[in-house]
């Protein structure tokens, strides 16, 4: 149990590191951020992304569908100074319409989207929530880069760093975990990341279809995550091939976009 909890706590402080360093600078000449401001996170986890916002005195709900990782956030946020602000709540988004409908002033979903079935009617339910000038920001990793079946969590170390397999039918991708002694939890929760993948091109046709429209984005070739993890510094888009529709899936680890309604 210590150790989960350590090691869920080095996660929570990752997600500090990058939200703080990456996504506040891309949203902050998009979206007002001091006291007056209400965000909602949807699958927070333990709310590592929601702390550079907190510190900054913004006002925020935090939503996910694990027990046990809002419990874990509740404890790492007893003591700070703004938690009066702060509100976790474990439920599902799709039940929390009435309440937290108009609400929010910004949005956000970090490498959450990738997880969530059917897309098409999250974004049509997820924009109810927004006030009219509100903003949502949706960070993801195309489907079909190297490691978009985060195929990395695999327990066996040689399979945890093999390339594009997640792309492979079916039949040879689960094979190929068994033969390497993947467990059948760890199988279907991979075999579930293949299920709601997502592009970006399908994703832009879906914001299209919702009224929406793309505020700003970034294409990154490095995902700013690894910084933290990896030591490896961000790059964005290399040339016009990651400029490529379709192409760009296969070079991109990660995607920034800040959406808005239209007016």
């Amino acid at each position: 149990m210590f150790k989960n909890h350590t090691k869920r706590y080095k996660y929570f402080e990752e997600q500090i590191y990058t939200t703080q360093n990456y996504v506040i600078p891309f949203i902050k000449d998009y979206v007002e951020l001091d006291q007056n401001t209400e965000i909602l996170e949807v699958g927070c986890g333990e709310g590592g992304n929601m702390k550079p916002f907190l510190d900054l005195g913004c006002k925020l709900t935090g939503v996910d569908l694990s027990a046990g990782k809002i419990e874990n956030a509740k404890h790492f946020f007893q003591n700070h100074n703004n938690s009066k602000n702060l509100e976790f709540i474990h439920n599902d988004i799709y039940n929390l319409q009435v309440e937290l409908k108009n609400k929010f002033d910004f949005i956000f979903l970090r490498d959450v989207l990738e997880h969530i079935h059917n897309q098409e009617r999250f974004i049509k339910f997820i924009k109810t929530l927004l006030k009219p000038d509100g903003k949502l920001f949706l960070g993801f990793p195309p489907w079909q880069n190297p490691f978009g079946g985060h195929q990395q969590m695999c327990e066996n170390k040689f399979l945890s760093l093999m390339p594009f397999i997640h792309i492979l039918p079916n039949p040879i991708y689960v094979g190929l975990m068994k033969l390497f002694g993947e467990s059948e939890t760890k199988i279907n929760m991979l075999l579930e990341i293949k299920e709601t993948r997502i592009s970006i091109e399908r994703f832009l046709r879906i914001i299209k279809s919702e009224d929406l429209s793309v505020a700003k984005k970034l294409l990154f070739f490095i995902n700013p995550n690894y910084e933290i993890k990896f030591k490896l510094k961000p790059r964005k888009q290399l040339n016009f091939l990651t400029s490529i529709p379709y192409l760009r899936n296969f070079l991109i680890t990660t995607c920034y976009f800040l959406i808005e309604k239209n007016d």
